[in-house]
């Protein structure tokens, strides 16, 4: 399958978060163990009873080491156990929207053999899609305003269809273990809402056009403006998560699936 992750290729969708291998006890309960310690060895009129704290609290220092290595291997497995299911949803919303952005807003219609089996045609469609999507970005705005189809964009499907994109998008990073995703990542994805809700906004000030008649092209120019600046900074946050692994296809069939990228059940 195209744009297939490997452990060997060193992208976004094989890092984790620093946190994942953090310790689960703050350091200074260490210190405090440690410095007390210190003060007993260096006490020395009650030197037997001294000693005998100095091995108590050497003791359970140890074993708070053990517990907490424990919990952070506990952890880490947890997370490995729920990796590939993030990453799969993840790499599924990114597909999705881009495929939204250039069937919706672009009119994306690729002209393809239909005798070609379906694997095939979807690489194929999947390859004219990233070259369109690569050679909008190249555009200046007004050019990129020009090709967009406001009839789609501009109307109620077409804010709720990317103001839901930008709610799935939250709706991930506020999951249980997203304080584990790599923070690159996170910056990625808070940036990609952001741009969706802004899209929203830029919908928004296009459709007061139809409620202040009198001003009805100032808000429709700054809707058009507003949208294709925040629709490139969207396709480029795309293409930055799709190059980095986070862009895949629905399965075709079983064979598409690998240990690595499918779903636990």
């Amino acid at each position: 399958m195209e744009n297939k992750i490997t452990d060997s290729v060193k992208t976004l969708r094989n890092k984790v978060s620093g946190r994942l291998q953090q310790t689960e006890l703050p350091f200074v309960v260490y210190a405090v163990v440690f410095f007390t310690m210190f003060v007993l060895w260096r006490y020395s009129e009650y030197e037997e009873l001294a000693m005998d704290f100095f091995v108590e609290l050497g003791g359970a220092a140890f074993t708070l080491f053990i517990v907490d290595m424990l919990l952070v291997r506990s952890k880490a497995k947890r997370w490995k156990l729920v990796r590939d299911e993030l990453n799969y949803v993840i790499a599924r919303l990114v597909n999705r929207t881009r495929d939204g952005i250039a069937t919706r807003i672009f009119n994306f219609n690729p002209k393809i053999d239909p005798s070609l089996t379906h694997e095939e045609y979807f690489v194929l469609l999947r390859e004219k899609r990233s070259d369109f999507l690569n050679e909008l970005v190249t555009l200046d705005d007004k050019k990129l305003a020009k090709t967009i189809n406001e009839a789609e964009l501009f109307s109620d499907s077409g804010y709720d269809y990317f103001n839901e994109k930008a709610d799935e998008i939250w709706n991930i990073l506020n999951v249980k273990y997203s304080d584990y995703f790599h923070p690159e990542l996170v910056t990625h994805l808070i940036s990609l809402h952001l741009h969706l809700k802004d899209l929203c906004g830029n919908i928004r000030q296009f459709k007061k056009g139809n409620r202040f008649v009198d001003q009805k092209e100032t808000f429709k120019n700054i809707g058009r403006q507003g949208a294709a600046v925040t629709i490139k900074k969207i396709i480029e946050l795309l293409n930055i998560l799709k190059n980095e692994g986070f862009s895949e296809p629905p399965a075709l069939s079983s064979e598409d699936f690998s240990e690595s990228d499918v779903p636990l059940k």
